[in-house]
């Protein structure tokens, strides 16, 4: 499903116009974004958690080269589903007939 895709399920159920509903969307991303570039993690209750996950410092080869590089510490983004998300995947039929 694309972004243009939810705007329009979005806008269909709601009855608000697409030009607005897309405008929300996108203040929505934007301050993920700009919350999770500054440090906060951003948790929906009964969807999950937008979380900055740590990765540690490691050294890593360059195969093409036969070198070591050093990977600093960073961090990167994580979305963690929330139980009931999770619960709702994992009881759906259409999600089952996907995998058989």
């Amino acid at each position: 499903m694309t972004k243009a895709e939810v705007i329009a399920q979005i806008a269909e159920k709601t009855g608000i116009s697409k030009e607005d509903v897309t405008t929300t969307v996108e203040a929505l991303f934007s301050v993920v974004k700009d919350s999770m570039a500054e440090g906060e993690n951003i948790y929906v209750r009964g969807f999950g958690s937008f979380v900055n996950k740590k990765r540690a410092k490691k050294i890593a080869r360059n195969i093409s080269k036969n070198t070591a590089i050093v990977i600093d510490e960073h961090f990167v983004p994580a979305f963690k589903p929330s139980k009931t998300f999770v619960e709702k995947v994992k009881t759906s039929d259409k999600v089952k007939a996907l995998n058989d």
